[in-house]
């Protein structure tokens, strides 16, 4: 906009001085740069602001990708053994609503759509939602085979 204006007043004067437009021309470029310059100048900071803030929001997500979750429970500190869950593969409906938290349709559910390979299959699956899916699993695992 401050360029075109510059220019309307270039071709006034071209017109009613009848200068050349070669000094014209070397004129407007002068004060172009001036007022150019003082433009990019806080352009080329917030550009120069703005990628250091990327770069420190990029090296702060990236702490988190070394870390190693292969070793973390799936289960909570209070669940019990193994062996005293309740495996989901081959358990009755009855057994299956010893759970605590399990409704009989959660059970007739989990039932119906075996067999599962893990319990985090029942999620996967959709065979219960994940709210159901919190409470029960310290208390069920998956056998793969008939116990």
């Amino acid at each position: 906009m401050m360029m075109m204006t510059e220019m309307a007043v270039a071709l006034h004067l071209l017109q009613s001085y009848g200068q050349t437009p070669s000094r014209v021309n070397f004129s407007l470029r002068r004060t172009s740069r001036q007022a150019e310059n003082g433009a990019v100048r806080p352009r080329i900071r917030w550009a120069a602001l703005t990628v250091t803030l990327l770069g420190v929001c990029v090296a702060v997500a990236g702490q988190n990708q070394d870390r190693d979750t292969r070793g973390v429970p799936k289960t909570s500190a209070n669940a019990p053994a193994p062996e005293a869950r309740i495996d989901i593969n081959h358990a009755t409906v009855d057994e299956l609503l010893k759970v605590p938290g399990m409704t009989a349709s959660w059970a007739g559910r989990i039932v119906r759509f075996r067999p599962y390979r893990t319990k985090d299959d029942l999620l996967e699956r959709g065979v219960v939602t994940s709210t159901v899916y919190d409470r029960i699993k310290d208390y069920v695992i998956a056998h793969r085979d008939k116990q």
